[in-house]
Parts: C-alpha cells; sequence; structure tokens
C-alpha cells in the first residue's frame, strides 16, 4: 500500500517550507537529515512513507540551498514571513555540528584504528564509510589508521588477486592520504598458530572433531561436545595432525572453550581455525598458494591480529556486535582488554537496492555491467566514473555520523553533497537533446559571447560563432516562442527579435550549427544505460572535465562526443 502513496498538496508544501527553513538556518548548507528529523516529529503519521519522503525531501532541500545560494537568506526568509511565518518564530540560527562526534579513551594515547576489508574485490560504497570514519578519528587525534587485508578465506569468499593493488589505491583517493600501514593476514598465518597452540596448551581452546550436525546438536541442547575434555597432550596431537594433513577439511576444527550455556548460541564454543582444501582452492597470492591446510576463522584472525597491531578503537557496522561478544571472550582468555568498540547501523540508499560484491561479480561475468567501473554499480570505481568526488563521499558519511540507527536515504543526497564541491568549478555547456534545427532571420551578429561560469566572471567567456544561421533547439521547445539564453527573443518562423527580454516568453538552451557537433549523453539507470543523441557546444575541455549541462544537469566528459550524465 506504502507503494502507491504520494504526498497531497499540504504535505508538499511542509515538506518545502522546512526545506527553507533549514536552508535559512544553516546559510544555504541544508541538511536532508535535519528535515527529514522535524518532519517526522511533528507528523508521525508520516513514518509508514519514510521510503516515499526521504527522496522527495532530498530534492528539496537541494533546490532550497541553490535558492538561498543564488539569492540569499533575505530572500528565503521573504519566502518564509509570507508563506510560513511560523517557521521564523521563536527559531534562533541552530550552530551546526559539524565532524564526528568525540571519541571515549583518547586521552593520553595515540589510537590506532583499522579498516578490514575481504579484498575479494573492489571497494564499494558500503566500505566506504568503514574508511571515511576510521581515517577521519585518525587523523583528528594523530593516530594510525591500518589497511588490513582479511584474506583467510580460499573458499566461500576468495580474495581477488587484483584487489591487493587497487584497495590501497582507492583508500587513499578517499582519504586524500594512504593508509599508515598495511597488513597482510595471509602473511601472518604463523602468529595465528602461535596463539592457537597458547590456547591449546592453556586449556581454553581444544580441537573438536565431531561433525558440523552433531556439534550442533550439542550447541542447540546446552551441552558439551565429548572433544572438549581431551588432554592437553591429545589436542596437541590432534592439532598436529591437522597442520601435516592427516585429517582433512571437515575432520577438524579448533573451538575455543566459553561455556555451552551461554543464552546466545553464536557464543558457545565457537570455531577458531578449520582446515581448507587449498591444493583444489588455492589462495591466490603466490606467496601462500597451498602453503597452509590450516586457516584461521575471521573472528579468530580479527581478535588476535587486533591486538597484535595495538588497535585501540573498533569502529563498524551493528551486524558485527556477535563478532564483538566473540572476541571479548577470547581477549578474556588471553589476558587481554578489548579496544573501545563503537557501532553504526545500516545504511540503505534506495536507488541501489541490495548489491554484494559476489552478486556485482556474477553480473559483470554474465555481461549486465561491463566492469567493476560501471557507473550504475555502487563501487568506488562506478563512482570516479560517473564524476563523485571523494570530498563529497567524505562528507556524507561524517554527515550520517555513526549511530545505530538504520538509515534509508536517496541517492539524491550524496549527489547534492558532490555538487557543492563540483559547482564552483564546473563549466557550462549546452546539450540539445533530439535538436531540430531553426534557420535565424534577421540582423544576425556574427557571435555571441556567453559566460563559462555564470558566478565566476574571472573563469571566462566562450565565443559562439553565428556564421550559419542555423541553431539547434531541443524538439520539445520547439512549438511557440521563446527566448535563446543569453541572446535574443526569437519569433515566429525564427525571425530575430529584441535583444533584450520583453516578456516572459520561456528561456531555452541552444546551440548553433557553427560551434557544435553532434555528441551523446548516456545516462545510468539500474537496468541499462540510456543513450540520447543530440549536439554538444564545441568545446576543447579535456576528457575527465565535469560541466553542468544548461537545463539538465552535471555530466562527466567520458571521451570525443560522449559525455555521461552524474546525476
Amino acid at each position: 500500500m506504502n507503494m502507491a502513496w504520494t504526498p497531497d498538496e499540504d504535505t508538499q508544501q511542509m515538506i518545502w517550507h522546512l526545506a527553507l527553513q533549514n536552508a535559512f538556518e544553516y546559510e544555504g548548507k541544508g541538511a536532508v537529515g535535519s528535515v527529514i528529523g522535524r518532519i517526522m516529529s511533528t507528523r508521525q503519521d508520516l513514518r509508514q512513507f519514510g521510503g516515499q519522503i526521504s527522496p522527495l525531501v532530498a530534492q528539496s532541500v537541494q533546490k532550497a540551498n541553490k535558492l538561498a545560494q543564488d539569492e540569499g537568506l533575505a530572500y528565503i526568509e521573504t519566502i518564509l514571513a509570507d508563506e510560513a511565518p511560523h517557521l521564523l518564530e521563536g527559531r534562533k540560527k541552530q550552530e551546526k555540528r559539524e565532524g564526528l562526534p568525540d571519541l571515549k579513551n583518547v586521552d593520553d594515547i595515540k589510537p590506532v584504528f583499522r579498516f578490514a576489508p575481504n579484498p575479494n574485490g573492489p571497494l564499494s560504497f558500503g566500505h566506504a564509510r568503514g574508511v571515511v570514519i576510521n581515517g577521519t578519528y585518525s587523523k583528528e587525534h594523530d593516530g594510525t589508521f591500518i589497511l588490513r587485508f582479511d584474506d583467510t578465506d580460499t573458499t566461500v569468499k576468495p580474495p581477488s588477486l587484483s584487489a591487493y593493488d587497487f584497495i590501497p589505491k582507492e583508500v587513499e583517493w578517499l582519504l586524500g592520504r594512504p593508509a599508515d600501514r598495511i597488513v597482510i593476514a595471509s602473511d601472518r598465518i604463523p602468529e595465528y598458530y602461535q596463539h592457537a597452540e597458547k590456547m591449546l596448551n592453556e586449556g581454553f581452546g581444544y580441537v573438536c572433531k565431531c561433525s558440523a550436525e552433531a556439534f550442533r546438536a550439542f550447541r542447540e541442547s546446552k551441552s558439551n561436545c565429548p572433544c572438549r575434555d581431551k588432554s592437553v597432550e591429545e589436542n596437541m596431537r590432534d592439532w598436529n595432525k591437522m597442520l601435516d594433513g592427516t585429517y582433512k577439511p571437515g575432520d577438524a576444527v579448533v573451538r575455543v572453550k566459553t561455556d555451552m550455556t551461554l543464552k546466545n548460541p553464536a557464543l558457545r564454543d565457537w570455531p577458531a581455525l578449520r582446515m581448507q582444501d587449498t591444493i583444489q582452492n588455492p589462495h591466490p597470492r603466490p606467496t601462500i598458494a597451498s602453503t597452509y591446510k590450516v586457516w584461521p576463522l575471521l573472528d579468530f584472525q580479527s581478535a588476535v591480529e587486533d591486538h597484535l597491531q595495538g588497535v585501540t578503537h573498533i569502529i563498524r557496522g551493528k551486524d558485527l556486535m556477535d563478532s564483538t561478544r566473540k572476541q571479548t571472550l577470547l581477549y578474556e582468555h588471553f589476558g587481554w582488554t578489548y579496544p573501545e568498540t563503537i557501532y553504526w547501523g545500516r545504511v540503505k540508499v534506495h536507488e541501489w537496492g541490495g548489491f554484494s560484491t559476489s552478486k556485482m561479480r556474477a553480473s559483470i561475468e554474465n555481461g549486465e555491467y561491463e566492469g567493476w567501473d560501471d557507473p550504475r554499480l555502487p563501487t568506488i570505481q562506478g563512482l570516479q566514473a560517473r564524476g563523485i568526488q571523494a570530498n563529497a563521499l567524505r562528507n556524507f558519511w561524517i554527515e550520517l555520523g555513526v549511530t545505530q540507527k538504520d538509515i534509508s536515504v536517496p541517492l539524491a543526497t550524496l549527489f547534492s553533497h558532490n555538487t557543492k564541491m563540483i559547482d564552483d568549478d564546473a563549466p557550462r555547456l549546452s546539450f540539445v537533446r533530439n535538436p531540430s534545427a531553426i534557420d535565424l532571420d534577421g540582423e544576425i551578429p556574427e557571435s555571441v559571447t556567453l559566460p563559462l561560469h555564470p558566478n565566476h566572471p574571472n573563469k571566462g567567456v566562450r565565443t559562439i560563432s553565428l556564421n550559419s544561421p542555423t541553431v539547434y533547439i531541443e524538439s520539445d521547445d520547439a512549438d511557440g516562442l521563446y527566448r535563446l539564453k543569453e541572446f535574443a527573443d526569437i519569433e515566429a518562423n525564427g525571425i530575430l527579435g529584441s535583444i533584450e527580454r520583453s516578456d516572459k516568453r520561456p528561456i531555452i538552451h541552444w546551440v548553433s550549427q557553427s560551434t557544435s557537433k553532434e555528441a551523446t549523453l548516456i545516462i545510468p539507470d539500474q537496468e541499462e544505460m540510456q543513450h540520447i543523441s543530440g549536439r554538444v557546444e564545441s568545446n576543447d575541455h579535456p576528457i575527465g572535465t565535469i560541466v553542468q549541462l544548461e537545463r539538465i544537469g552535471y555530466a562527466i566528459i567520458t571521451k570525443d562526443g560522449y559525455l555521461l550524465m552524474h546525476e
């Protein structure tokens, strides 16, 4: 039922007025989350329609911020005073919090943070949160930021060799600096073996030879498996049989002794190391390949490595709370102090739905996408191809902050941040979709001079030649009277009218035949890449330049005659 909901006129007005209020209070830098919060606090009946309201709010906030920047705060105040004066009453301009919330336990220490992806593909939009939050805190507190490859699974989520190369580059792009330290877990297997042997020798670990089904029954019944009470000597014999390959995958695992009566079943004697068939599934790094038969599972490997690297703060998703509980029990066995831990909730972007690295890889292999840098994909490479700036991603995640609340946001929120980054530098160009030729009649000047950027005269001008009387406008604009932007009124049959604007006829963009060329505008869509034919104003901007196409939006020049829509 929610899918069919649309806001009534009163609701639309409320959204617009609150967006204006927010833009006024924050000097043209209103925030989507703040407006949504005000809406939901005053209109509880709208909470069930959050998914439909969020993109409307994002559009309104972007529009209100632009209006404030273009026309000034006094203009916004005038609108509110006329249409919604109650929003001005009793409200003082709020001081917007900048940056992330304060951290605990950072006094008198140099904190250590880490971001630990599985290198089974490139970084995605979601990964960027881990990089940005941990990297920003590290910089703020003069700490250390570690990039760690948790690459000890060769079967379920095997690493991709190329990821070891491009992930550090993506991290550096996101932060504007490289990681302070890079750690690769597969290089550290002997360290994990030492700690496994310490567990076995000190009696808080054991080698379990029960089948998965048998142990599941013990776990569910809260009873100990027979392997739990083996002697140290028996456990070490079994451990050595794991190491030398006497045991095969599935025959034995090393478990951490906890308590089989714990309320949370996931914590009951959880597995720490297992055997993997690296002959059939070798590690992709040639220096590792099939060297090891026993591999640490993530919760064990990560816990040990965090301790060895001196990690002081772990900031990650709340879906890993069980990992924290497991690791805390392990830390207690070893006599270590667990790092300060902070969690964030899930952030869902409406337009992307659910993307996983494995699903994206399958879709690429099936030919649905061109590669990891396909602009329809929420990978860092895809976002770069689309013209998203690193600063925009950083600001997006910092604005959302660190909260355990699950959040659903429209892609427009990210685009709003990106617009702030690129607008001042984006030269203007005209692109005419589905062009219709018009032959001008009258005293036509040799050329028309237009600014490269309307708000920055110092950036220079662009000259539109009119050696040919033919101009192109969009077919949808061809009916009725109109004004060619920055040029002249056009009467019926292409007759050149007043150079000065004489009435309220619509202003349209255009290109001349003399200084334009055929071009294609590519618009990324979830399902396909739309290709729109047209003509683009001649220019000498290099490939990769982000431009603003008048009346259309921002686009990036991908190659000669091709532009890719940014939003």
